[in-house]
């Protein structure tokens, strides 16, 4: 089909069907997964708004979906959640600038 595209909204809710060909392996991962997100030193609410902000450096479009409609029902608002993404830019953007010292100094030694 002509509107067909590799990423599927609706398969976000299969995500659980990961685990049954290794049923034990997805437990102890959802469990982990579970447990990480609880509040702790970090409210929630910052986690869902730092895992929205790594959804988009990752570029995951299941987990950018998961994670503004879960940071939402935190509590975040639109600012909150903008200003988290412009902060996952900066940190990929900053990523790729510094990589350029390695070049400098790569192209340093080269035309020596």
């Amino acid at each position: 089909m002509a509107d067909e595209t590799y990423y599927a909204p609706e398969d976000l809710g299969k995500f659980g069907q990961i685990g049954e060909n290794a049923p034990e392996l997805a437990k102890k991962f959802f469990d982990w997964y579970g447990a990480v997100f609880e509040d702790g030193a970090l409210s929630a609410r910052e986690k869902s708004l730092i895992a929205l902000a790594v959804s988009h450096a990752v570029q995951c479009p299941y987990c950018i979906d998961a994670y503004s409609k879960d940071a939402l029902e935190k509590g975040a608002d639109l600012d909150q959640m903008t200003e988290a993404v412009h902060v996952s830019a900066a940190i990929r953007g900053g990523a790729a600038l510094v990589h350029g010292v390695q070049m400098r100094n790569h192209a340093t030694k080269l035309s020596m």
